[in-house]
């Protein structure tokens, strides 16, 4: 009998490693409004002057090289405070009263590793989940954890770890990790 309680207990133990993880899907917060880093690409209009209208990327060191203002920085600003600044810049001896508008063409791109078929950079669609993701890289492999992912995400200057379900919204610049499973 003593034999039979022990080998329950042991069978026990060696089974809880095989529970299912099961990852609570919550909101992950988003910015209010979506800020700008390298490798976004934008629209700038200038009203009145078809020659500055055209599209700018946002460089390594978070500039757009915008004619007359020369480097404007970008990185970390909203859409609303970019044009701000550009309108500024132009203000200052190029223009009277410059109309600016600027809206993102191509959001930057973001990243895929781990227990999926092809890892890399892929690009970003608006309102994009971790499911899309991975479904873009082309699936599962077969050994991966199909619950759970890991988001890291720069927020300011750190860069944050959040675990997190396949409901998950992602941003521009994420890197989403799909974890591999264990027996």
């Amino acid at each position: 009998m003593r034999w039979f309680l022990v080998a329950v207990a042991v069978l026990a133990a060696a089974l809880s490693g095989c529970a299912v993880n099961r990852v609570v899907n919550t909101p992950l917060g988003s910015p209010a409004e979506y800020t700008l880093d390298t490798g976004d690409i934008l629209r700038v209009i200038v009203y009145g002057d078809a020659t500055l209208s055209t599209t700018y990327t946002v460089t390594d060191n978070g500039t757009i090289s915008f004619p007359l203002a020369g480097a404007v920085a970008v990185r970390g600003k909203t859409i609303t405070a970019a044009e701000r600044s550009i309108a500024r810049l132009l203000a200052d001896g190029y223009m009277i009263s410059p109309k600016v508008s600027v809206e993102i063409t191509t959001y930057r791109p973001f990243f895929i590793d781990g227990a999926v078929t092809t890892s890399g950079q892929y690009a970003y669609v608006w309102g994009m989940t971790a499911r899309a993701a991975v479904a873009t890289a082309g699936g599962f492999k077969d050994y991966a954890d199909r619950g759970r992912v890991t988001i890291y995400r720069k927020i300011g200057p750190t860069t944050v770890k959040i675990p997190s379900g396949l409901e998950a919204p992602i941003l521009p610049g994420d890197e989403v990790v799909v974890a591999e499973r264990w027996l």
